[in-house]
């Protein structure tokens, strides 16, 4: 049996922490949808650093959120033109291309032909309209990501930072230009009409799915902590608000900035800090773990894991600095 969950709030840090809830279940063993939306808020990446991904003091001065998640990838904007969907689902039922298949066969209902391209995007028309992040958990795999429909693109532009680097290796001028609102391509799309669409591709997929009471999860003790952990001052800037690029570098894997400190009586590095859009957070996690304590005269070396590749270029670009 397959599961549906829909929110009907609009609060960033409510919605999360519900998501963050139903990924952390440990008896699910079917795949459940989740669909929710935020009203003006910026999303980053468990490893971002927020001033340079948006204008933090801008957003929040109109009224606007900012969040991060804890899957990797970039910087995205949310506002109620923008319908959010998360795939959860123990190992054995995860499939990110019959995941995605749910969006692509929903779309079609509009008339829309689209395709899953690069890292992380799902494209209509050769114009991106979903950005894609996933995470591995303790039971069970996350996947989720963003339909533009109708978002504002000038708030977009308004708050969002875009780096020139990646602009450059998508080989475009702005960020309007790569992105598309699905209501450009079928005027009669809407977030609102999208939902019951996704339902039923949903249920073509997976079969018939009971539906989870929403305000019943959200009144849990357990989302309640979680999203004051989301909503905390701790979790969205850290040590952010001191941060000073001291290196800088754009990966296939994605974009990395490094600050460090070195004890020279020691010969180690006594402080790392690593800001990325890679998809992988865990890499970020053990190349920060490897670094921090390392000594100045050797490279620390680096396990057989699946992100070797990202390890060894972040512990390379740190010993140049140091």
């Amino acid at each position: 049996m397959s599961y549906i969950v829909v929110s009907n709030q609009y609060d960033p840090y409510l919605n999360i922490a519900v998501e963050n809830y139903l990924f952390g279940l440990p008896e699910l063993e079917e795949v459940v949808l989740y669909l929710w939306r935020n009203r003006r808020t910026v999303v980053i990446g468990q490893n971002q650093n927020p001033y340079a991904e948006c204008d933090v003091e801008r957003l929040e001065a109109d009224g606007g959120y900012l969040m991060r998640r804890r899957t990797g990838g970039g910087a995205v904007y949310h506002d109620l033109g923008n319908l959010n969907f998360s795939f959860v689902a123990p190992y054995s039922c995860y499939d990110t291309l019959r995941q995605l298949g749910v969006v692509q066969q929903a779309l079609k209902h509009y008339g829309l032909d689209t395709e899953v391209s690069g890292r992380n995007d799902v494209l209509c028309g050769g114009r991106k309209f979903s950005g894609n992040a996933f995470a591995r958990g303790e039971h069970n795999e996350l996947h989720h990501g963003t339909i533009l429909i109708r978002t504002n693109v000038e708030e977009m532009q308004r708050y969002l930072k875009p780096k020139p680097a990646k602009l450059q290796r998508h080989g475009v001028a702005s960020v309007q230009s790569r992105i598309v609102n699905l209501s450009e391509l079928a005027a009669e799309i809407t977030a609102e009409g999208l939902v019951p669409v996704l339902e039923e591709a949903f249920e073509r997929e997976y079969g018939a799915a009971t539906r989870w009471d929403f305000d019943e999860l959200a009144a849990r003790p357990e989302v309640a902590s979680k999203r004051a952990e989301f909503a905390s001052e701790k979790w969205k800037y850290g040590r952010w608000r001191e941060f000073r690029v001291q290196r800088a570098a754009q990966f296939e894997w994605g974009g990395v900035e490094v600050s460090a400190e070195v004890d020279q009586a020691q010969a180690v590095i006594s402080r790392v800090q690593i800001a990325s859009d890679s998809l992988f957070p865990d890499a970020i996690d053990e190349a920060q773990a490897l670094l921090t304590g390392a000594s100045t005269t050797a490279q620390p070396a680096v396990g057989e894991g699946p992100y070797r590749h990202i390890v060894n270029d972040i512990i390379s670009l740190v010993y140049e600095m140091a």
